[in-house]
């Protein structure tokens, strides 16, 4: 029996884990958020949570793709994840450690990769 198990110490989840994407090692604890559910890096998730935040529901459990952001009325950023094994979208609080270049990259991707010819914009 370990101290804890001894003592009723509450039982803690992991400090980290790694990126199923890139393979970065993440901290759980981030700015703006009680639950780290994305990699700060590339913004790739893993489909845990079903119903609410931090419910870690989910029987699913594969990758998510960042595939836009959204932005809330108080301002706030949000990722919006698509899961590549069931096409459940989940919208993610953005966290403070967020790469900021991949942040930007995903919100003018529709500016840069508009879904008709821009030719067009000429002739309207």
């Amino acid at each position: 029996m370990s101290r804890d198990q001894r003592l009723g110490a509450p039982r803690r989840g992991p400090n980290s884990f790694r990126c199923g994407h890139c393979g970065l090692d993440v901290s759980m604890r981030a700015l703006g958020t009680a639950h780290r559910n994305h990699c700060p890096n590339c913004l790739w998730s893993r489909h845990l949570d079903d119903d609410a935040p931090g419910d870690r529901a989910a029987e699913c459990g594969s990758l998510m793709e960042p595939i836009a952001v959204s932005v809330r009325a108080t301002g706030e950023w949000v990722l919006v994840h698509r899961c590549g094994g069931c096409d459940t979208l989940h919208l993610n609080r953005t966290a403070g450690d967020d790469n900021a270049l991949m942040l930007l990259r995903l919100a003018v991707r529709p500016l840069a990769q508009p879904p008709f010819p821009l030719e067009r914009i000429a002739q309207v």
